[in-house]
């Protein structure tokens, strides 16, 4: 397994080991002792799989309080996957990183808790499956603005397909700063 650091601390791009022969291919999506030893968190409590397509957004999203750490992969498909921190106090408020994901790369993403989450979907379909350290909590979800000029993402792809939710998300700026989760 490579662990590959980006430019916001915490998040993560991993790459497993994979073994393939004519058959197919064989990974572990999830090692316990191996991603804790490589600064993951091993305490995830829920699954999600989510399916898209082309042109779908999803995000800005986060929970406070219950943040949710999410450990990302693509089983098939491709996405652009997006952390936002939004930590008040953090020395990296309002930057993000960006990664492309696919069942072609077999990469993953981890996105700690404190963070806003999102993708959207460059092919014709996509399967998305990500762990979570916290479960969903329909009072504590909350979300920025996908096309927040200040955070100025640069989304591959036009006239993105939004929820309404996401679509009425309020930009960073004028969230409350007690409606953001703290910075350690």
């Amino acid at each position: 397994m490579n662990v590959i650091s980006t430019t916001l601390p915490g998040v993560v791009v991993i790459e497993p080991k994979v073994f393939g022969d004519p058959r197919g291919f064989f990974l572990e999506t999830w090692n316990r002792p191996r991603y804790e030893a490589a600064g993951i968190p091993g305490n995830f409590i829920q699954d999600n799989l989510s399916s898209s397509r082309r042109g779908v957004l999803r995000g800005l999203h986060y929970q406070k309080p219950y943040a949710q750490g999410k450990l990302l992969s693509v089983v098939e498909g491709e996405i652009f996957d997006v952390a936002v921190d939004i930590r008040r106090g953090s020395p990296d408020f309002g930057r993000w990183v960006g990664v492309m994901l696919s069942g072609a790369n077999r990469r993953q993403l981890y996105v700690p808790p404190g963070f806003a989450h999102g993708f959207c979907v460059v092919s014709d379909t996509a399967l998305v499956t990500y762990k979570c350290t916290e479960v969903y909590h329909p009072e504590a979800d909350h979300g920025v603005r996908w096309d927040d000029p200040a955070l100025a993402i640069d989304w591959p792809i036009a006239d993105p397909a939004v929820s309404e939710k996401d679509g009425r998300a309020p930009l960073l700026g004028a969230i409350a700063a007690d409606e953001l989760p703290e910075y350690p």
